[in-house]
């Protein structure tokens, strides 16, 4: 260990002249350098902060060095003994006393018997050295057992004997029944249904139409129809068709590119072919102030001799 000492002194002492050597070059280096103004400190003072830094790395690197083999020395010389903690193993009998012979909710559940009680099971008859053991079947089998013939008498009357309850194919006929009115409901409500192919004119539409259309065209089409921010409903011309259909489509699918939004979600179909009719009911009303025509005029003679 005098070694190892000396042997640190000597390079504390070498390391320190080389520190002074060191910091008197870079003084003069920095007689000709200009500081750098973003660290606020010269080259010189960096190096020799750069340098303490290391020297205290170093001298901590040799504490640790110098501890961990003096640790090393003592040990060689005076190894420390290694303890074993006592591990003693106890007998069944004696471990059954410590942790007590108090069945849990499982071996409850399964009727299961304790090791100690296993001389009582014994049945009186051996084949080869083996023992046969009386092990009963768990209750809770038994029971399973039972409720199943108990469910099965109480099913049988049910359904068969006293008839209370539908058969499979009492229930067959139910559920067609029931399907039948349902298929019944739905034809029904399809038939009220109306789209752009099976709307027709149907002057008993118009005085609903009218509501309709006081509650969400007026502000766009004025109030009798004479156009506002939308076209004139009233004269012979149309942006997109004047047939029934052609004024369906674009109520229920709108025109967004010239401002006209889909009320396919907001109306319902028969309140779109209500407003249809209204909307075609205003042709020739001639009302005050209307809006310069806009589109093409209709013809519905020429149109249906076209498509016929």
């Amino acid at each position: 260990m005098k070694k190892f000492s000396l042997l640190m002194m000597l390079l504390a002492t070498a390391f320190g002249s080389f520190a002074q050597e060191a910091v008197a070059a870079a003084e003069e280096e920095t007689k000709v350098v200009i500081p750098d103004p973003s660290l606020g400190i010269s080259t010189t003072e960096l190096l020799i902060i750069t340098l303490l830094v290391f020297s205290i790395i170093l001298l901590f690197v040799a504490i640790t060095l110098y501890k961990s083999f003096k640790v090393i020395y003592q040990e060689s010389k005076n190894p420390t003994p290694y303890k074993t903690k006592e591990d003693r193993r106890l007998e069944y009998e004696e471990w059954v006393k410590l942790n007590g012979e108090k069945p849990n909710i499982w071996t409850k559940l399964l009727s299961l018997k304790p090791l100690s009680a296993e001389k009582d099971l014994e049945i009186p008859h051996t084949y080869d050295g083996i023992k046969e053991l009386n092990n009963p079947v768990p209750a809770w089998f038994n029971v399973l057992f039972y409720g199943t013939l108990i469910f099965a008498a109480g099913y049988l009357y049910y359904y068969h004997i006293g008839e209370h309850g539908e058969r499979q194919d009492d229930e067959y006929k139910t559920e067609m029944a029931k399907a039948d009115l349902a298929k019944q409901k739905f034809l029904a409500k399809s038939a009220s249904s109306v789209d752009e192919n099976s709307v027709k004119i149907d002057p008993s539409q118009i005085a609903v139409g009218k509501g309709v259309f006081d509650a969400n065209c007026v502000a766009c089409h004025g109030a009798a129809g004479e156009g506002l921010v939308g076209p004139n409903l009233t004269d012979e011309f149309w942006l997109h068709g004047g047939s029934v259909k052609d004024v369906f489509k674009v109520i229920k699918y709108g025109v967004p590119e010239k401002g006209m939004v889909s009320w396919e979600k907001n109306m319902s179909s028969a309140n779109i072919s209500a407003v249809t009719n209204y909307i075609l009911s205003l042709q020739g009303s001639k009302p005050a102030n209307p809006k310069a025509p806009q589109g093409e005029k209709y013809d519905a003679a020429a149109a249906e001799a076209v498509a016929n």
